[in-house]
């Protein structure tokens, strides 16, 4: 074999054992208001399914001052129902992004102890609602102010992300809090 044809086949081998450019999330559509979106608890109604959440169900979110002007955010479900046994993480919430608030960096303490920090970027939010993701766009999740939305929210939440360019067949709608429960 040539020079030249050893140094084409060696750039195609190349090439092909090369990682895909792994899709990335597209910027936040809009600012943040942190007093009224970071405060409360959100309810997931959808996500993509990871090790983590295996056998999780009636998700939540809460936003809690952490008494210094900071945040903390505090991520719960429940074991298998919604009245199996709970499950929490959670650490302080730092804004990537001061002014615009829609990039986050959440720093969990697994444990209590062991820091493990996670980006997370607010694509899209409306009244009662949001879509977060990391900036790969490998994890996403579909949050309300309300534990039971309708079908027709869940249905346009969903929608919202595949515009995002996430893959909506990949996600998946745990049960969420039975009436009466919040």
């Amino acid at each position: 074999m040539t020079h030249p044809a050893a140094a084409l086949v060696a750039l195609t081998l190349a090439l092909a054992a090369a990682p895909a450019h792994a899709a990335q999330a597209p910027e936040p559509a809009k600012p943040v208001d942190t007093a009224t979106f970071f405060t409360g608890r959100w309810y997931e109604i959808g996500r993509n399914p990871q090790k983590l959440t295996d056998g999780c169900v009636a998700g939540t979110t809460d936003y809690v001052p952490d008494g210094k002007g900071g945040i903390t955010d505090k991520d719960a479900c429940h074991d298998k129902t919604p009245a199996g046994r709970e499950k929490v993480i959670g650490g302080p919430l730092t804004i990537l992004n001061p002014g615009l608030n829609n990039k986050i960096r959440v720093t969990y303490l697994l444990f209590g102890v062991v820091p493990i920090a996670r980006t997370y970027w607010i694509l899209d939010h409306g009244e009662g609602w949001f879509i977060q993701a990391d900036p790969s766009l490998e994890n996403i999740n579909l949050y309300t102010r309300e534990p039971r939305p309708s079908a027709a929210q869940v249905a346009d939440l969903t929608a919202r992300a595949k515009a995002f360019g996430y893959d909506p067949a990949k996600l998946e709608f745990p049960e969420m809090f039975p009436v009466g429960q919040r």
